[in-house]
């Protein structure tokens, strides 16, 4: 194999890749014997037909797909190696010359690494974030849990009030006439809570149990249902059950049923640290994203579509994953939303740029500094992932490929370059 090396603009290389004929003959030679069971000649048994017969009667071309998907992938992965550039994209291949007795030759064009330059990284003024927590917040999180752990009461001695959980049957007309869909039978409705068209559930409030009340609507004119939009209609509704939600008494005794504290302060107090520790965690990362945006804004750097294409379709691959995860295909995917895979990955390229750009400054934060992980944090890693898998640490090991173990070094000198240029920012 030989190999050219073309710079071409906008960190984009052009590899022009030349393989034997040997080996064109060797892949040809494999074609044939992979593809001859299939091939029916009259006058030959199935799959004793010559290559030479093949080729005579239907060209010499006809195992050039299949030499070639074999050939390319072995050649570029080789041309990369020896290119000594970074490739950073999936290949644009074209065949320039693919003929018996003579070289294979293909281009592939190629994003290369971009170089970064640098600006001011250390010093970036950043928004100040306020992470304590207010009375009102702890209040809001504790009736949270007091809702959670509410139960319901049947009211028998009072008409509907706002926010009761009623249970009632309705009919609905629209100019004296039943319409499809207006009519229900013990119909759980909550007043107030707005799953009704407009108006509907406040006329409830005062009808008591077991007595029929008339509640007079009109449909939105956007209403879903196109023959009813913009519609007067009338409903006529009985309630049948009334029930309130009964929240637990704010004492020591719901302090000790919804947490390991004996008291109501005690409680509280742990509520008001969690609410702080999570908009602390919060806080950190809105001052991380901030601080690498302005480093970005501030660097010279040109990032090669090619670049960001292979990121975002890396990141739809991504996205497929999740979903299977979740038990669902791209295909039904791509039929429930009447999306495709060009559109998501159209969709993913500013994301992608986001992340190509944070990934390169980064590490150019990190080759200025000497920031590299240690031996010690690699074990620590390794640590954590093992606990996190439940695995035993030494199992987890075997399953890295020398790239796997290259990939999360740089990972761990990545984020010590967060740190730093994080911890070295000026809150204002």
């Amino acid at each position: 194999m030989s190999l050219q090396v073309e710079k071409l603009e906008k960190n984009m290389a052009k590899l022009t890749i030349e393989v034997s004929p040997e080996e064109l003959e060797g892949a040809l030679q494999h074609a044939y014997l992979k593809n001859r069971k299939q091939i029916s000649i009259p006058g030959f048994r199935k799959g004793k037909v010559p290559r030479q017969m093949i080729e005579k009667m239907y060209g010499p071309q006809f195992f050039y797909e299949d030499a070639v998907n074999e050939l390319i992938p072995t050649a570029y992965e080789k041309a990369a190696e020896e290119c000594e550039l970074e490739l950073v994209s999936r290949p644009e291949v074209s065949i320039v010359q693919i003929e018996k007795g003579k070289p294979f030759i293909f281009t592939a064009e190629v994003a290369v690494k971009p170089e970064v330059t640098l600006g001011e990284y250390k010093g970036i003024e950043v928004e100040k974030q306020d992470t304590s927590a207010t009375d009102e917040e702890v209040n809001a999180e504790i009736d949270k849990e007091r809702e959670s752990n509410s139960r319901a009461i049947t009211v028998e001695d009072r008409p509907v009030q706002d926010k009761d959980m009623t249970v009632i049957d309705f009919e609905g007309f629209v100019d004296g006439v039943p319409f499809e869909g207006g009519k229900g039978t013990d119909y759980p409705l909550t007043i107030g809570s707005g799953a009704f068209i407009p108006g509907f559930e406040e006329q409830l409030i005062g009808a008591e149990i077991g007595k029929e009340v008339e509640v007079n609507v009109t449909f939105p004119e956007d209403y879903h249902a196109k023959d009813l939009a913009g519609k007067p209609a009338v409903f006529k509704c009985t309630v049948k059950e009334i029930k309130v939600k009964e929240l637990p008494e704010l004492d020591d005794d719901f302090a000790q049923d919804v947490s390991e504290f004996d008291t109501l302060e005690e409680y509280k107090a742990d509520v008001r640290k969690k609410i702080e520790e999570r908009k602390a965690a919060s806080a950190k990362a809105k001052k991380e994203d901030e601080v690498i945006e302005k480093i970005i804004e501030g660097a010279q750097m040109e990032i090669p579509d090619a670049m960001v294409k292979t990121q975002a379709e890396q990141m739809v691959d991504e996205f497929a994953q999740r979903l299977q995860m979740q038990g669902l295909s791209m295909e039904q995917y791509m039929q429930f939303t009447g999306s495709t895979i060009d559109a998501l990955v159209e969709q993913s390229k500013p994301q992608a740029l986001k992340r190509i750009q944070s990934r390169l400054v980064l590490e150019a934060v990190a080759a200025a500094e000497n920031l590299e992980a240690t031996e010690e944090e690699m074990e620590a890693e390794y640590k954590r992932m093992a606990d996190q898998y439940k695995m035993e640490v030494e199992k987890l090991k075997e399953l890295f490929s020398d790239a796997d173990k290259k990939n999360m070094k740089e990972d761990l000198a990545i984020q010590k370059a967060v740190d730093l240029v994080t911890e070295a920012a000026v809150e204002k």
